[in-house]
């Protein structure tokens, strides 16, 4: 979140009782602060809203429960939700039956007068899809609603996707963690998508993350949408004066695919935040960054790995030329540098930091600090 955004957010809305959880945090708040935090954060896959806990061990008990929930007051008509169940050590077990007993209440509670009671209506483009996340444990179930809708890290900016991209919550963590300024020229000569590029442009002009998309929130019956209305105008207008593409330093595009640059061409032309992105179609190991003065910049890169590699490449042997490369011409520049596993990050040979992520089912790590310290 950027300062100008922090300010916003702590003059005008509260979060309370936060709490560190495997995977997460929780806290307490009013639904208009949770739905700005789903605007403003950089780095969560989605945004949940507890609808209740309590225990049950039998069907009978968990139907009573659901029929207590008001769910006209949280869902809009028309708008039966993808009902997802995961259960650990608890009686009621089976995902499939537990979702079917508590389609149909939801389904009654929603009018649903006209619809059958098994019919998907997730699918309709009049009603955004909802979710409702079902969670057992012990006997003990949490039912939250996915305000999100589709994953926060989908930022409504690229039309066309390649294989294995990088997820923008990960760049946004990894640029975060880089110290990324206003000031800072940035390199991102293996961008496939340009996931790095494109969310360094919106950091740096403080442009929040979920500023072109929408969300699952937008069509609740309690959704207060001229407070948040004026609360992203508020956001928007604090990033506009910065939005002109020569207020900072260019940043420096490279990849070996064409279609990759091609199709990053193309997003960067729709919005004027992304058009000092300099997109160009060659290879790393060829360029030679511009000469400035007192702050060098940050490079990141997000080398093939997986199956993004040619299978008679040496993964260790690329990943140490990519160190030499960094030593030779990023001497005083903040790096980035993902590595699919330890041996990866000790052949770029750089003596950084590792920071740990998880991406794609894969345990990765990132080279963070700065070269030739």
């Amino acid at each position: 979140m950027s300062q100008q955004a922090g300010e916003i957010f702590s003059d005008n809305y509260k979060i309370n009782k936060i709490k560190v959880l495997p995977g997460g945090i929780e806290f307490t708040t009013r639904l208009k602060t949770a739905c700005l935090a789903n605007i403003l954060m950089g780095s969560a896959t989605r945004i949940l809203m507890r609808l209740a806990s309590f225990k049950a061990d039998g069907f009978r008990r968990l139907e009573e429960q659901i029929k207590a929930i008001d769910w006209e007051l949280y869902l809009p008509a028309q708008a039966l939700p993808d009902i997802r169940v995961t259960t650990h050590k608890s009686r009621l077990y089976h995902s499939t039956a537990i979702a079917d007993r508590i389609r149909p209440v939801v389904h009654d509670r929603l009018f649903l007068k006209n619809a059958p009671r098994h019919y998907d209506v997730t699918g309709s483009t009049a009603v955004p899809p909802q979710t409702l996340m079902v969670r057992g444990e012990n006997d003990r179930f949490e039912l939250s609603l996915d305000m999100s809708g589709t994953p926060l890290y989908k930022r409504g900016i690229k039309e066309k996707i390649l294989k294995a991209p990088l997820r923008e919550t990960l760049a946004f963590a990894i640029l975060t963690r880089l110290n990324l300024s206003e000031k800072d020229m940035i390199a991102d000569p293996m961008c496939g998508s340009g996931t790095f590029s494109l969310e360094g442009a919106m950091m740096q002009c403080a442009l929040p993350p979920g500023t072109f998309r929408s969300f699952a929130f937008e069509t609740w019956p309690g959704f207060e949408e001229k407070s948040i209305v004026h609360a992203r105008n508020r956001l928007m207008d604090a990033a506009k004066a910065d939005t002109a593409p020569l207020a900072f330093p260019p940043i420096l595009t490279r990849d070996l695919d064409r279609t990759a640059i091609d199709h990053l061409k193309q997003t960067c032309a729709r919005h004027r935040v992304f058009q000092r992105i300099c997109p160009v179609c060659d290879d790393f190991f060829n360029m030679t960054p511009p000469s400035i003065t007192d702050n060098q910049g940050v490079v990141v890169l997000n080398p093939p790995y997986g199956i993004r590699l040619d299978k008679k490449d040496n993964i260790t042997t690329f990943y140490k030329e990519i160190g030499y490369k960094l030593t030779a011409d990023f001497k005083g520049w903040r790096a980035g540098v993902v590595c699919p596993g330890k041996k990866e990050f000790h052949a770029l040979n750089l003596g950084l930091s590792t920071m740990p992520l998880f991406h794609g089912g894969l345990n990765l790590y990132t080279a963070i600090g700065l070269i030739g310290r």
